[in-house]
């Protein structure tokens, strides 16, 4: 890790279909080699409704990245053709198929000078982690397995010590700031099981709201918005660029400004890394509190 620390782009929600928005997308083709990031990272829903034509979009958008900074892809509940094999009574693998065709790993692991980012899968459709008393919640809430974190916590474990651990999955781990809804089911657990992956900042979505924030005061959370359609009550779309330091995780918000097509830099929050005492060590722009 250099004094300056490592800069990763963080992005989330993409949708291409129907509701993907394509002035975002062609502004982010263009920005994103300018802000030396270290590798690029994306969260999940690629597609809108995992069909060939949203995943063939997305991949042809991913290889126009791909030649500016390494990237590493996780999906999304949008990616998932859960109806293939409805409560994994078919097994896992026939609702990834499509979307391992154009996107390789389910879990990928991309390690670069100063940090290790390993993926995990949240997103499995309608699954029994995933159920809950809410009907609403039905193929919609993800779950993180204890599976997945003990697997990402080994991966942490052999990790050199200096390295930073960026944990990436899909659903949010923070309430929404609009929506308060949780993206995973049994978040409490999920939450201790997180502390214990020795991560430094978990990368997520799903919420189409941007966000910035902390899991028992010491895991920082990079939740990135949507670049679609579908935004909370008018809100501007964000992605979020992370910088870790040898002390601290920085999340910088990049706001859509749609009267001149670009983003432009808009909030920051700053979190201490580990070591005691773990605390936000400065905000601006709001905190997400459990």
């Amino acid at each position: 890790m250099t004094p300056d620390g490592l800069v990763l782009v963080h992005l989330s929600d993409l949708h291409f279909g129907a509701f993907a928005d394509l002035a975002q997308i062609e502004a982010l083709e263009t920005f994103i080699p300018t802000l030396g990031a270290a590798a690029t990272v994306i969260s999940g829903d690629l597609s809108q409704r995992a069909r060939h034509g949203e995943f063939q979009a997305a991949h042809a958008f991913v290889n126009r990245i791909r030649p500016h900074t390494p990237l590493l892809i996780v999906p999304g509940n949008h990616d998932v053709q859960w109806w293939l094999s409805p409560l994994g009574l078919l097994g896992e693998g026939p609702k990834y198929t499509k979307y391992s065709r154009y996107f390789k790993e389910l879990t990928p692991v991309l390690e670069i000078p100063g940090a290790i980012i390993a993926g995990a899968i949240s997103s499995f459709g309608l699954a029994f982690g995933s159920l809950t008393w809410n009907p609403n919640d039905i193929s919609v809430k993800g779950h993180l397995p204890r599976s997945e974190t003990d697997r990402v916590g080994k991966i942490f474990a052999q990790a050199p010590p200096d390295v930073a651990r960026v944990l990436v999955f899909h659903h949010n781990v923070l309430p929404g700031g609009v929506s308060r809804r949780m993206g995973l089911a049994r978040w409490r657990s999920a939450h201790r099981r997180l502390l214990a992956t020795g991560a430094d900042v978990v990368l997520c979505g799903h919420d189409h709201q941007e966000g910035a924030g902390q899991i028992g005061g010491a895991l920082a959370v990079s939740t990135s918005g949507t670049h679609s359609e579908r935004i909370r009550q008018g809100r501007p779309s964000v992605f979020n660029l992370v910088k870790i330091d040898s002390r601290a995780v920085h999340i910088q918000h990049f706001r859509w400004e749609r009267s001149n097509r670009s983003f432009l830099r808009s909030d920051t929050a700053s979190f201490a890394r580990r070591g005691p005492p773990r605390v936000t060590v400065s905000v601006a722009g709001g905190e997400q509190p459990l």
